[in-house]
């Protein structure tokens, strides 16, 4: 197979990857507000990202059971039926059937996220990794423009229903373009129970096939951490850098609503306008990151991430108006993504090359576990505070994950270095 063919698959299936994400963390909030549920359960339904920061828990079961494309397809049906399941219910009650759907539409979503990205490793040769990564992410913030902008802009003028339908439609279409993707590189066979080392309190066929290399393989890894001085810090403060800017997220698009914007107006600003915002941030960041350093474009770059979030108070203390909204828009979103780019390359840089999978797995889900704790506590605060005090309040909550950035220092590479083992 050429590579422009692989990479038609790559942008397709990360296309597919990204739009259900998109649907949940942009375009329900509008949707749930649109219909009359409150800020707190708004807020709280960011709890159902969790599947996301939890995917390492049940990502092997993909590894050790079907084909990927398999697993890519089922998700992809599934997702589909899903959303046709939930536009029955109705739309400004948060109940019992809503948590369960949005709960498994996150988790099918998760697990198609864990298939695609298995399968495009065994897809591509390494020659081919760094163009079919720029395709990845293009494609990916395509579908974050679509289901987050064009999506709730098309829902202002066809209804929500119908919205919802189409989606569903194009979940559909997708799975049967993915039934015909081209087989990848088979992965590598179990290791045999000949030559390892196997716990005899280990019992059964897959303990004997798969347990000790697994326990291994995780072990090691979280090992390489916990031995290092001063992970707790790290990781304390990989869980606050994006603190700040994640607990203000769920309650930007409710706030748009209530400013009595339209769908069409949040579709095609916040959702178009403000991706693409990002992406130029996080570019101009990794230039800058690689001029500066990782240490110096932490504090400097995260420094006006927590800044931005203060455009946002002022929208809200102010009379409704166009400008002010999107200009709060711009820059949250463009220093969003320039707050992003030190911190993912710190990540990646503490990461050991033997075990990098592993490791930022960890680390992924441990800001995962902030988006959605502080996203659980945004609508409740909101509701108390209003959205000025509120605002001003996650301006903030940014600043502790600063006090850390001394131990911070110590686990960052100099030049020519290698993670320490």
């Amino acid at each position: 197979m050429t590579t422009k063919n692989k990479l038609f698959w790559v942008g397709l299936l990360y296309f597919a990857e990204g739009f259900p994400f998109g649907l949940i963390i942009d375009a329900f909030p509008v949707y749930f507000r649109t219909h009359g549920v409150s800020l707190k359960e708004i807020g709280l339904l960011s709890l159902v990202g969790l599947p996301w920061t939890l995917k390492f828990l049940w990502a092997p079961a993909v590894d050790l059971f079907g084909k990927r494309r398999h697993w890519i397809v089922g998700c992809q049906l599934l997702l589909g039926a899903t959303l046709l399941l939930l536009i029955s219910l109705p739309a400004g009650e948060v109940s019992t059937s809503l948590w369960i759907l949005m709960i498994a539409l996150a988790t099918f979503s998760a697990t198609q996220d864990i298939a695609i990205d298995a399968y495009t490793i065994e897809l591509l040769d390494p020659k081919e990794m760094g163009s079919a990564n720029g395709v990845r992410v293009t494609t990916y913030r395509i579908a974050l423009i679509a289901a987050g902008g064009l999506f709730v802009a098309a829902a202002g003028f066809i209804g929500w229903k119908a919205a919802f339908t189409s989606a569903a439609g194009l979940l559909f279409i997708s799975a049967v373009w993915s039934s015909r993707a081209p087989e990848g590189t088979a992965p590598a066979k179990p290791v045999s129970s000949s030559s390892v080392q196997v716990n005899p309190l280990k019992v059964g066929p897959s303990a004997k096939n798969y347990g000790a290399p697994l326990v291994e393989a995780v072990w090691t890894p979280l090992k390489q951490f916990w031995d290092r001085p001063g992970f707790l810090w790290v990781a304390l403060f990989v869980l606050l850098f994006k603190l700040g800017d994640m607990a203000m997220g769920p309650m930007v698009k409710p706030f748009w609503v209530d400013r009595q914007f339209t769908p069409v107006q949040i579709g095609m600003v916040p959702g178009t306008l403000g991706v693409a915002s990002t992406i130029a941030g996080a570019l101009l960041g990794g230039a800058l990151t690689s001029r500066w350093g990782i240490f110096r474009a932490l504090w400097i770059l995260g420094a006006a991430q927590a800044v931005s979030n203060l455009f946002y108070a002022a929208a809200a203390a102010l009379p409704p108006s166009l400008p002010m909204m999107y200009t709060a828009s711009v820059v949250e979103s463009f220093t969003g993504g320039l707050g992003t780019a030190p911190f993912l390359a710190f990540l990646m840089s503490i990461c050991d090359k033997g075990h990098a999978a592993t490791q930022y797995a960890l680390l992924s889900a441990l800001f995962g576990l902030t988006r959605s704790v502080s996203g659980a506590f945004s609508g409740i605060a909101t509701e108390h505070l209003g959205y000025v005090t509120y605002f001003v309040a996650t301006f903030f909550l940014a600043w502790p994950a600063f006090a850390l950035l001394p131990w911070v220092k110590r686990w960052i590479p100099e030049k020519g270095e290698t993670v320490p083992n």
